[in-house]
């Protein structure tokens, strides 16, 4: 009969741990990490909203800019929708954000036609800018005024929503939020 060295039988099992802990140490450190309120790369440049809020839920109305139709949240095709709200007087500053957001959308490439932009408010008086937004966003206003407090109370400018396809509100961007941040925002949730 052989008999196993008891001092190398410890050996063998104290080595069978270290390994093991070798590999559990990663899932354990990011398990605390994650129950501790700290997960790396998931900040986004936007604001999220608190408490969440669904749109659909809400019945959130918007009245498209030919007066028959209803802005539809939850489209035929899982869409994202930014909304661009403006704030008193939308002029140059507004149509040059309102631009810039349309730019970002033509940088998503393919992905593009996974984003919709809806303007609420009162556009630009300028007619070679009123064509330009036709081009690009649907125009509406909010009926009932529940999209009120994410509309800026500066002159001249917007502020921004994101809202996922079934109607969630996911971020918000105040008034002179930085485009390429939200660009790299949609990057992430558009695919």
């Amino acid at each position: 009969m052989n008999t196993a060295d008891p001092k190398s039988l410890r050996r063998s099992r104290m080595f069978l741990i270290l390994i093991a802990l070798v590999f559990a140490a990663p899932m354990i450190a990011a398990g605390l990490l994650t129950w501790g309120g700290w997960q790396p790369g998931v900040k986004g440049n936007g604001q999220p909203i608190v408490p969440q809020r669904n749109f659909v839920d809400e019945k959130v109305q918007v009245q498209l800019a030919d007066g028959q139709h209803d802005y539809a949240w939850r489209d035929s095709e899982p869409r994202l929708t930014l909304i661009a709200l403006a704030g008193p007087d939308c002029a140059a500053q507004c149509f040059e954000t309102l631009t810039e957001i349309a730019k970002a959308r033509v940088m998503l490439n393919r992905s593009q036609s996974r984003l919709r932009l809806l303007y609420i408010g009162v556009p630009p008086a300028d007619a070679g800018q009123r064509v330009a937004m036709d081009t690009y966003w649907t125009l509406g206003r909010d009926v009932d005024g529940k999209l009120a407090a994410y509309v800026p109370a500066t002159p001249d400018s917007v502020s921004a929503v994101l809202v996922e396809s079934n109607g969630t509100a996911l971020s918000l961007y105040p008034a002179g939020f930085d485009v390429p941040g939200l660009l790299r925002d949609m990057l992430k949730v558009i695919k």
